[in-house]
C-alpha cells in the first residue's frame, strides 16, 4: 500500500498548515539551542519568560475532575495531555450510543460487551461472537476487541481513521496487534482486533508500583526490537508509554509477549515515494504525545523521527523501576513548559539515580542520536544484557493472575487526570 506523506506531523488529509521555521532549532542539538537563548533554558527570568513559554507551549485548560473515576486509558491515552479529546469523544457517545451489536464488512455479528478504555482516538469494548467462535485469536477468535471512533471526530473527517492506514500498512508487523475486520456501522467506523492483555502500567501497579530491573531489562529488549521492526517499515509510532505497551491475551501463547498499540499519532519518518527521510520542520503549537513520557524534540514541535520514540521508551523504563519522574506534579497553564524545561536540564545520570547503570547508558546514546540517523539497535539491546540472568523468556517473572482475578484488564483502575499525564 502506497501512503503520502502529506505532511510532517502524520498522514492525515487535513489543510496543510504554516511551518513556523527557525534555523538554529533545526540545525543545532538542543543543549546549544537551549545555551544560546537563556530565555528558554530558564537561566533568566525577565517578562519574555512567560511570552515565550506560552508560545511554544499554547494554554491548556485544566480539567482535573472531568474525567474522575474513568479508567486509565482514557485518561492517559489523551492527545498532547489534555483530556478534550476524551470529554468529546463520551459526548459523542451520548449523541450517538454505541451500538448493542456490529457486524462489519464480512466479519460474524459480535455483541458489544463492556468497555475496555478509551482514548484521544476512539473507545475500546469487548465484543463476543453471537455466534460460533474458537478460544484464543484470530479472525474466528470468540472474543475481539472493537474499536469505534465517531465519524465526526478529527481523524474521521475525511473518511475512515487515519490509524486504519498505519494498520493496512503495517499488517504482519512483529509486536502489533493483527487487525481482522474494518467498517463503518452508523455514525461508527469500527475496527475489530485481537484482544490483548493488561498493559505495563496494570502490572506496575498491582506489583507494587516498582519493578525488579531484571524484569524492566526483559521489557527493555522487546521494545526495542518492536520499535525496530516498526522503523524499519518507515514509521515512528509517537506516542510509546506503559498504557500502550500490553502484553498478549491471558492463556494464549502470547500471554507473555509484549505488543504496541494505538497508532493515532504514528508518522512517516521516510517518504513513502522517495524514501528518503522527511525534512526536519518545526511547529511549536503543535505538541502531540502525553507530556509525562515525550521526547524533549516533541515538547519543541519538531519532526518526529526514530529517536523520539527511543527517548519515551527510554522515560517509560525508568518510569516502571523507580515508581516516577521528576517532572510529575507540575500543574497550571504552564506545566507542559515546565515539563520540558526539566527534561533538558535533567542529565540522564541524575535522572537514573537509582537505576541500574544500563539505564542512564541507554538515555544517554538515545539522545546521542542525530534527527536522520539510524539508531544501532543491537547496540542498545546490548545494554542490557548485564541484567538479564539467565537469558530472558520476555515477562518470565510477571505474575498476572492478581490482575485478572481483580478484574483490572476491564476496568482499570481509578485515578486523578493530572496524575496520569
Amino acid at each position: 500500500m502506497d501512503i503520502v506523506n502529506r505532511n510532517w506531523h502524520n498522514l492525515r488529509q487535513t489543510p496543510e498548515r504554516n511551518v513556523i521555521g527557525n534555523p538554529y532549532l533545526m540545525a543545532e542539538p538542543i543543549d546549544q539551542f537551549l545555551e544560546k537563548n537563556p530565555v528558554i533554558s530558564g537561566r533568566k527570568q525577565h517578562p519574555p519568560y512567560l511570552q515565550l513559554s506560552r508560545a511554544l507551549f499554547p494554554t491548556q485548560k485544566n480539567h482535573q475532575n472531568l474525567v474522575a473515576g474513568c479508567p486509565v486509558e482514557k485518561a492517559a491515552g489523551i492527545e498532547g495531555g489534555s483530556v478534550d479529546e476524551v470529554v468529546g469523544l463520551q459526548e459523542e457517545a451520548r449523541m450517538s450510543p454505541i451500538p448493542d451489536r456490529v457486524q462489519v464488512g464480512n466479519s460474524p455479528l459480535y455483541k458489544v460487551e463492556r468497555m475496555l478504555g478509551a482514548g484521544g482516538f476512539g473507545l475500546v469494548y469487548i465484543g463476543r461472537r453471537v455466534a460460533g467462535g474458537s478460544q484464543g485469536n484470530g479472525p474466528n477468535a470468540f472474543k475481539v476487541a472493537l474499536k469505534f471512533e465517531h465519524r465526526n471526530s478529527t481523524g474521521c473527517r475525511f473518511g475512515p481513521p487515519y490509524e486504519w492506514q498505519v494498520y493496512d500498512h503495517l499488517k504482519g508487523c512483529y509486536g502489533l496487534p493483527r487487525v481482522h475486520y474494518k467498517g463503518r456501522q452508523g455514525d461508527y467506523f469500527v475496527m475489530i482486533m485481537d484482544i490483548l492483555g493488561p498493559s505495563l502500567l496494570d502490572v506496575f501497579i498491582s506489583i507494587g508500583q516498582v519493578m525488579p530491573p531484571n524484569m524492566v531489562a526483559c521489557i527493555a529488549v522487546e521494545a526495542i526490537s518492536i520499535l525496530e521492526k516498526l522503523h524499519q517499515k518507515g514509521f515512528v509510532h509517537g506516542d510509546v508509554k506503559p498504557e500502550n505497551l500490553l502484553l498478549g491475551k491471558p492463556g494464549s501463547s502470547g500471554e507473555k509477549k509484549l505488543f504496541l498499540i494505538d497508532f493515532g499519532l504514528a508518522s512517516m519518518w521516510r517518504d513513502s515515494l522517495s524514501g528518503q527521510h522527511v525534512s526536519l520542520c518545526q511547529q511549536p503549537d503543535n505538541f502531540r504525545g502525553t507530556t509525562r513520557y515525550a521526547s524533549v524534540h516533541a515538547h519543541l514541535g519538531l519532526t518526529a523521527s526514530r529517536r523520539d520514540d527511543l527517548e519515551s521508551l527510554a522515560y517509560t523504563l525508568i518510569f516502571l523501576i523507580k515508581g516516577r519522574l521528576p517532572w510529575e506534579g507540575y500543574q497550571g497553564n504552564d506545566k507542559r513548559f515546565l515539563v520540558f524545561m526539566n527534561k533538558t536540564v535533567t542529565s540522564p545520570e541524575t535522572l537514573c539515580g537509582g537505576c541500574p547503570p544500563p539505564c542512564a547508558q541507554f538515555l544517554e546514546a538515545v539522545k546521542k542520536i542525530q534527527f536522520v540517523e539510524q539508531p544501532t539497535y543491537s547496540k542498545l539491546i546490548s545494554l542490557f544484557g548485564s541484567l538479564i540472568c539467565p537469558p530472558c523468556t520476555l515477562l518470565k517473572t510477571i505474575r498476572i493472575d492478581a490482575i485478572l482475578k481483580a478484574d483490572h484488564v476491564s476496568n482499570r483502575f481509578t485515578k486523578n487526570v493530572e496524575d496520569c499525564r
